[in-house]
């Protein structure tokens, strides 16, 4: 058999993917986000994505010169 035949007969292995991270959503689930196993395995992926998300940035938030005026006016006592 030539070079040029063996090299056409064997194509590349299909890729699998990669395992899903079951430990890190289950700690992350259980752990961090304190769930109970029954609420923990109810939620769908995108639910579960969507409570281990960055939360979104507070809409007007005060500026420092705002909050040190705060800060002056009311004192930890």
């Amino acid at each position: 058999m030539s070079a040029a035949v063996e090299s056409q007969s064997s194509p590349e292995p299909f890729p699998w993917p990669e395992p899903f991270p079951w430990d890190e959503v289950m700690r992350a689930g259980l752990g961090l986000l304190r769930l109970s196993s029954q609420n923990f395995w109810a939620l769908t992926l995108r639910e579960f994505a969507a409570a281990i998300g960055p939360l979104p940035r507070a809409a007007n938030a005060p500026t420092r010169a705002t909050l040190d005026a705060l800060m002056h006016a009311f004192p930890d006592r």
